[in-house]
């Protein structure tokens, strides 16, 4: 994307540098914008097409002072073939139901929200977040915006993913699970059950956001492949 197909969307700011929480010793920046009402979906498609991914009505993308880390990603969803362990992972949830819900925020949701936050990422700066900061995460879109939710058979909330629907694929926003059943996988399973779907839809991909390759948190994935990064020269495969 162009400076000039930049300006097209209105102003653009930056953020201050903070601690990047992925890398130690690095400082994050970012550059954002707002989504309008009017419009939004094809402002929010083409940034999203230039690496950008959403927060609530806001669409931005790392612009950190010395660091490049963060490379967006896209899984190539006709041409993915699950591996042998990604095919474990879908047999072992194959007892759960999945349900598109409008995106509206429960007080079940954030009560599983706050558990996996708790687990995973206690140190970050989302553990924080009230149930209010919940709802405004889930509720606050201007774009085709839904929640998949992950039941077992007795009922129970055991994952849900936050993502918006493109005319050329799925952006996963944010999923959480149950930290109490780390041998389901169930964030690998949210992801080829994103991939399935838009196979099903006949869409092309699946957006990740940014992979960075010296997190253990990021790294994940690019095991989603064929894969796509965003570079200087475009969209293109990832090697191996």
């Amino acid at each position: 994307m162009t400076r000039e197909s930049l300006d097209a969307f209105g102003a653009f700011y930056r953020t201050r540098p903070h601690p990047c929480p992925y890398l130690e010793g690095q400082q994050e920046s970012r550059i954002f914008t707002g989504l309008t009402a009017e419009g939004a979906d094809i402002q929010y498609e083409a940034l999203t097409r230039a690496g950008f991914r959403r927060s609530h009505r806001m669409a931005y993308r790392p612009a950190c002072p010395s660091c490049n880390a963060c490379v967006p990603v896209r899984v190539l969803a006709r041409e993915f073939a699950a591996t042998r362990s990604q095919r474990r992972i879908l047999r072992r949830n194959a007892d759960l139901s999945e349900a598109e819900r409008p995106a509206r925020g429960t007080d079940e949701q954030y009560r599983l929200f706050a558990r996996y936050l708790a687990s995973r990422h206690g140190d970050g700066p989302m553990a924080r977040m009230s149930a209010e900061d919940f709802r405004a995460m889930v509720e606050e879109t201007p774009v085709a915006t839904h929640i998949l939710e992950y039941r077992d058979a007795a009922g129970a909330l055991l994952a849900a993913c936050l993502s918006d629907l493109l005319t050329d694929g799925y952006s996963a926003v944010y999923s959480f699970s149950e930290p109490d059943e780390p041998k389901r996988g169930l964030g690998n399973f949210m992801i080829l059950r994103l991939i399935e779907r838009a196979r099903a839809r006949g869409l092309a991909f699946v957006y990740l956001g940014y992979w960075i390759a010296q997190s253990p948190k990021m790294s994940y994935k690019d095991r989603f492949r064929p894969i796509e990064a965003l570079g200087a020269e475009g969209w293109e495969r990832l090697a191996g």
